[in-house]
């Protein structure tokens, strides 16, 4: 399990981080949303081992992390960081080098090598662009690459930071559906966002970070739902939310749902 205890995280004398008990082992996909400076990058930090809470703990397995070469080296195999930048991520011009370098590092053979690039890049649907260099790639498709670099750890865990920031509406959908499939192999996805549409859709959890503090955990719909609570946090309602609390219309989950039933009600009412 990946969760943290009463999580205080500050830069110098400003606390970041206020407290904070998660559990992300209870759903597939949990989002965190919140306006800039709530605390989610460097909750993301701690959680991956790249700072350590000056009180309180990520829990990894039920035990506080263990910081040390070997602790942290244990982690970062099964609790996987992609950044919203992928540039950060890629160090080799040509694909399956740079999605083989951790493996590599590790002294996986070869062979496994192998296997597991060729499942990754299969998994994040890269396979028709895999041997062009990294360099003539798009935006989209270089974070994909990045997320198959954290997939052939057969990480339990993916953390992902922005994933559809500066993506075109086709990108977005690709995204969703690798989530999905990554999600599909038993894994636990978190997802760091300012793309409301995204978490409504994809999450099974949501938790509303305010100025370093938990302001609400739940279902998206519930979450959403709350008017007071997203005002409080500075975001904005999903629009087939706002059809629901505005209108009394059913809370549906996508776009695609949300015409099947009105195209439903219009029928039923011709008839």
């Amino acid at each position: 399990m990946l969760a943290t205890s009463d999580l205080w995280f500050r830069y110098q004398d400003e606390p970041v981080l206020k407290g904070l008990n998660l559990d992300f082992s209870l759903s597939p996909v949990t989002g965190l949303v919140g306006a800039n400076g709530c605390g989610k990058s460097t909750l993301f930090m701690n959680l991956s081992g790249l700072l350590r809470p000056q009180k309180g703990a990520v829990l990894w397995q039920g035990k506080p992390l263990d910081y040390s070469k070997r602790g942290l080296l244990a982690l970062r195999q099964q609790v996987a960081t992609v950044f919203q930048d992928p540039e950060q991520q890629i160090f080799y011009t040509d694909i399956d080098s740079d999605i083989a370098f951790s493996l590599r590092n590790l002294g996986v053979p070869e062979a496994e090598i192998t296997r597991r690039v060729d499942e990754a890049l299969t998994l994040v649907d890269a396979q028709h662009f895999c041997h062009q260099p990294i360099q003539c790639l798009s935006h989209g498709q270089k974070k994909r690459v990045a997320i198959a670099g954290a997939l052939v750890l057969q990480a339990r865990y993916l953390l992902l930071d922005e994933p559809t920031a500066g993506l075109d509406p086709a990108g977005r959908t690709q995204m969703l559906a690798i989530i999905r499939r990554i999600v599909a192999q038993g894994n636990h996805v978190i997802i760091s966002s300012h793309d409301i549409d995204l978490i409504y859709e994809i999450s099974d959890a949501v938790y509303v970070l305010r100025q370093g503090q938990i302001l609400m955990h739940g279902a998206p719909g519930e979450v959403f739902s709350c008017t007071e609570a997203m005002e409080q946090a500075g975001l904005t309602q999903h629009w087939l939310v706002k059809l629901h609390t505005q209108l009394g219309l059913p809370l549906c989950k996508t776009e695609t749902e949300f015409f099947h039933r009105m195209q439903k009600c219009a029928f039923r009412e011709a008839s």
